[in-house]
């Protein structure tokens, strides 16, 4: 999968095709922790209770893969690279109430 954001090139392949490795300008990480607040909190531990989908647990995934995302390309631009390879995401949780991306 591959996508343009803006000027850089985000891929989670090695290569892209079209696209030629031309010189490695170094490693580039996009890092967030993310509080699902109390409310939140509240309302994922009832819908928990009843199974299916915790839509609050989803949105707050999404929105801290876009962030750190964001911040891949964000230090990619600074190290003047025009792309990203091998993109991968990981997710942990490091207290109760917050997820590190």
């Amino acid at each position: 999968m591959s996508y343009k954001e803006g000027d850089v090139l985000v891929t989670n392949g090695e290569q892209s095709p079209g696209y030629k490795i031309v010189e490695i300008k170094g490693l580039v990480v996009g890092i967030t922790v993310r509080s699902r607040g109390l409310g939140k909190n509240i309302i994922a531990s009832l819908r928990s209770l009843l199974g299916g989908e915790i839509k609050e647990y989803v949105e707050l995934a999404e929105q801290a893969r876009l962030q750190a995302l964001q911040r891949i390309v964000d230090n990619a631009k600074a190290l003047g690279a025009n792309a990203v390879v091998n993109v991968r995401f990981d997710s942990n949780e490091l207290s109760e109430g917050s997820d590190f991306h």
